[in-house]
């Protein structure tokens, strides 16, 4: 096979009848780096968070807001649902995903990572607010836009939209209810 055919036919998510189905060199390698930039992600978050316990249980929260360690687990939960995902939409399209819905969902990263570090570093209530909506925004459009195209692709983000929907709500009671400290 020559390297042009090669190229071909990992971008070509369809080849002659049969579906396209990349070699499995191929699958390990892109999931590991699907799964590397979601913890990658969640890694700059974490640096944002790491003095956060004392700042979050300072704060005057609801009572149905969730202990300090259940965002650890929940998080590692969610940034792997969303890179095998992801993974999935491009094992279905192909590289062509990149033209598209795999953009979104990369562009989507950084704003994701960014609200830590507006939250607790920052302690700026609003823009937290701001970016935890564009982000929700964000992840109900990878959603829609993954329905037709890999519907377990969409399937395994909706944790992430209800966990982000409920942080939302969080975000904005403490927000709210913080007027000194954010």
């Amino acid at each position: 096979m020559s390297p042009n055919n090669a190229a071909s036919t990992l971008d070509s998510p369809q080849s002659h009848m049969q579906p396209w189905r990349p070699p499995a060199w191929a699958q390990a390698g892109v999931l590991g780096l699907s799964l590397a930039l979601a913890y990658v992600t969640a890694a700059v978050g974490a640096m944002a968070s790491i003095d956060a316990g004392a700042f979050y249980t300072s704060l005057q929260r609801p009572s149905w807001a969730p202990p300090p360690w259940l965002f650890g687990p929940a998080w590692t939960l969610l940034y792997t649902l969303m890179a095998i995902a992801a993974w999935l939409l491009w094992r279905r399209m192909g590289w062509r995903a990149l033209r598209g819905p795999l953009l979104l969902y990369l562009i989507h990263l950084p704003v994701n990572g960014a609200w830590s570090w507006v939250f607790f570093v920052g302690q700026n209530g609003a823009w937290a607010t701001v970016n935890i909506l564009v982000l929700l925004a964000m992840i109900m459009a990878l959603v829609a836009w993954w329905w037709n195209r890999q519907r377990l692709a969409a399937l395994l983000l909706l944790p992430y939209v209800a966990w982000v929907g409920f942080a939302s709500a969080l975000c904005i009671h403490l927000w709210r209810g913080n007027p000194g400290l954010l």
